[in-house]
């Protein structure tokens, strides 16, 4: 892969990235609720959701979904209600502004899950990684290490991106000293998660 396409890749993908998505929405609805240190959680779920969505998309599997109309609506519906379950839950809690940056080991193991199942099984990144990825293929290099360049390099650029919106979302959060204020962060994050549960709803496969 030569260091002129290795920018290309980078630079388009940094460009993806940048759209917030249901990922990005999730980050953030979890930074409020929970503070700086949900990010410790949500970053490597996310990652390691993306490496899943990547690799699947990547082997074959991707080409399925997207020619699969069945398949990418189970999948689409399953990541919406699941946006949206946790939406409800969000708006349900009921914080203290002790537990604002602070969290368990059960509630880290919680939301690196739900980072990771969101991030892993939307439809759409399986889709267009299966479209966006080729065009960056060199034919006449080897094709298992462009793939893990690519894959190396994108993963970093979505940890960063996560990292950076937790962070940001965290530092709000900390800057809330009554609880009614943490309350409605919470509900702010759960409108979030619930805006993106519906948008993951509304997605249409491509024909």
């Amino acid at each position: 892969m030569s260091f002129e396409l290795w920018i290309a890749f980078t630079l388009a993908s940094a460009a993806l990235l940048a759209v917030p998505g249901p990922t990005v929405m999730l980050v953030v609805s979890y930074a409020l609720g929970y503070g700086r240190s949900s990010g410790w959680a949500t970053v490597p779920g996310v990652t390691l959701g993306d490496f899943t969505a990547m690799t699947i998309s990547l082997l074959g599997a991707g080409a399925v979904i997207a020619a699969s109309a069945t398949l990418f609506t189970i999948l689409k519906l399953i990541g919406a209600g699941y946006l949206i379950w946790l939406g409800i839950q969000l708006w349900r809690a009921d914080p203290t502004f002790e537990d604002a940056d602070r969290s368990n080991g059960t509630s880290n193991r919680r939301m690196f899950w739900n980072a990771y199942i969101i991030t892993a099984l939307n439809p759409k990144s399986i889709a267009f990684f299966i479209a966006f990825v080729p065009q960056f293929i060199d034919p006449v290099a080897p094709v298992f290490t462009q793939f893990a360049v690519m894959e190396a390099t994108f993963l970093a650029l979505a940890a960063a991106n996560v990292a950076i919106w937790a962070v940001l979302a965290g530092q709000m959060r900390a800057q809330f000293k009554k609880p009614s204020v943490l309350r409605l962060a919470n509900r702010i994050g759960a409108g979030f998660l619930i805006t993106a549960g519906l948008l993951t709803a509304a997605m249409r496969h491509a024909d």
